[in-house]
């Protein structure tokens, strides 16, 4: 059984930055996409990014809220993919989830499985 476990959330001002990570275990094969995403109070989830662990083609995906600003990265060797969130602003303040899939086009349509999420505040 995959678990996902997310670190990193918190509270910090306009401006400031966070680093989120989210370690994967139980995956018997790779690669697999993993990544994040967020929901803010009253409004739908929608995705912030993601990237292939352990191979797989193509550059990190992006959302265009995420790009700029967003930087994700992975570490193969710990089945583990960072988030590194600059420049926060207020819009940012959701529950961030991560969330992995076999692949990009299942990780957006459908991700397999989700971790319990971290919250992100952002104050002004």
């Amino acid at each position: 059984q995959v678990q996902l476990v997310e670190s990193g959330g918190g509270s910090v001002q306009t401006g400031g930055s966070l680093r989120l990570s989210c370690t994967a275990s139980g995956y018997t094969s790779s690669p697999y996409f993993m990544g994040w995403y967020r929901q803010a109070p009253g409004q739908e989830r929608e995705g912030v990014a993601g990237v292939y662990v352990g191979g797989g083609s193509g550059s990190p995906y992006y959302y265009p809220s995420a790009k700029g600003r967003f930087t994700i990265s992975q570490d193969t060797a710990k089945n583990t993919v960072f988030l590194q969130m600059n420049s926060l602003q207020p819009d940012d303040t959701a529950l961030y989830t991560c969330a992995a899939a076999q692949s990009l086009i299942n990780w957006i349509s459908q991700p397999d499985y989700w971790g319990p999420g971290a919250q992100v505040t952002v104050s002004s």
